[in-house]
């Protein structure tokens, strides 16, 4: 593919096979999240394929590196496990895009991110896995002989050294049954309206579930993307900057019908390490996002079986990240109290909810501190 690119205030925008490599890279993990969503709840996937591709393009441009837009995962995988309802989901997601541009705007993000710590953050990471990984179970036993192919199909590409494909794999089979069951659907744009898919509706799930999903974007999205901008691209990029974006963007997005959104240190680190190097890849996804709008409707018969190898997947990777404590001293030791912290508010937030185990995180977390004072 011939490069070209074009300028911005943000430096160059190119459009390379690296970019779109990279821009494909960063779909593994939003695709799967986002078709579940729209599977097991009412959101409308081609809503949410356009909000994505909307804001996919407007910040590449802005930023000018491949900055990630991805799914609020603690809220998404509450939905998914029906922890919260569809309207509970719309409402977190506002409170959670309102408290984030408030925050960006007076600077407070910086402050936040003291309060929280990586112990937390992990262990509200962990809750989500694990409640990513009941509701995958359960879609799986509707078909036990199609889960089971799914399951074939992520071993034979992890083997093969292609792991990174095995989402994407997965979700390929499962619309071509689709699209098999049903015939390619008829090209449609989705009608655009305020809340077109549910009136929000704040209840204390909801509450619980903005309080889980601020630790993970506060520690996630805000500072360690920050400091990803610096490290990968040499960019610098604060981040109140990314929580007044990410605050615009559930603002905008959520009553047009798509989902809450965020940046993420995941997805930048995963486009830089499939090749981009620019914000030309969120043209590319972007793109492809908005190309997909008119055919989106085959979701609604994706095969159940296979949405819980989805959420399989993606549930072992989010739990592979939060139990990658670090070490407690410069020896390498484990730091066995933080990841006891980090199970534990995983446990929680299985077993009772997000919020409360987010509650504990931050008591735990000032406990720690306190002790290591006194020590």
């Amino acid at each position: 593919m011939a490069e070209t690119s074009v300028s911005t205030a943000r430096g160059p925008l190119s459009v390379s096979v690296g970019e779109v490599t990279g821009a494909l890279g960063d779909s593994v993990t939003v695709l799967p999240i986002v078709v579940a969503v729209c599977a097991l709840t009412p959101a409308s996937l081609p809503h949410v394929l356009l909000a994505f591709g909307v804001f996919q393009v407007a910040w590449g441009v802005t930023y000018g590196v491949p900055m990630s837009v991805e799914p609020m995962k603690a809220l998404a995988g509450l939905a998914i496990a029906g922890s919260i309802t569809y309207p509970e989901l719309a409402a977190a997601g506002l409170l959670v895009g309102a408290v984030l541009l408030v925050a960006g705007a007076t600077g407070a993000l910086s402050r936040l991110a003291s309060l929280v710590g990586e112990p937390t953050v992990r262990g509200v990471q962990l809750a989500v896995a694990l409640l990513l990984a009941r509701a995958g179970v359960e879609a799986g036993l509707a078909s036990v002989p199609l889960a089971a192919a799914g399951v074939a199909v992520v071993a034979v590409l992890t083997v093969a050294g292609r792991s990174n494909a095995s989402a994407l794999a997965v979700l390929g089979v499962g619309v071509a049954l689709a699209v098999g069951r049903t015939g390619a659907p008829a090209p449609a744009l989705p009608a655009l309206s305020v809340f077109p898919t549910g009136t929000p509706a704040l209840t204390g799930d909801a509450l619980a579930g903005a309080a889980g999903q601020l630790a993970m974007t506060v520690g996630n999205a805000a500072v360690a993307t920050a400091a990803l901008c610096a490290d990968l691209f040499d960019r610098d990029v604060s981040p109140d900057a990314l929580g007044r974006s990410m605050g615009v963007t559930c603002l905008a997005a959520i009553p047009a019908g798509g989902l809450p959104m965020c940046h993420g240190s995941g997805g930048l680190a995963g486009k830089h390490e499939f090749g981009a190097r620019t914000g030309g890849a969120n043209l590319v996804l972007g793109g492809l996002y908005l190309a997909a709008v008119p055919i989106a409707g085959v979701v609604a018969a994706f095969p159940t079986p296979l949405l819980g190898v989805l959420l399989g997947v993606v549930a072992l990777g989010l739990a592979r990240t939060a139990l990658d404590v670090g070490p407690a001293d410069p020896d390498g030791g484990r730091d066995w109290g933080a990841l006891a912290v980090t199970v534990a508010v995983g446990v929680v937030g299985l077993a009772w909810n997000v919020g409360a185990a987010f509650l504990l995180g931050l008591v735990a977390g000032r406990v720690r501190s306190r002790l290591a004072s006194a020590g």
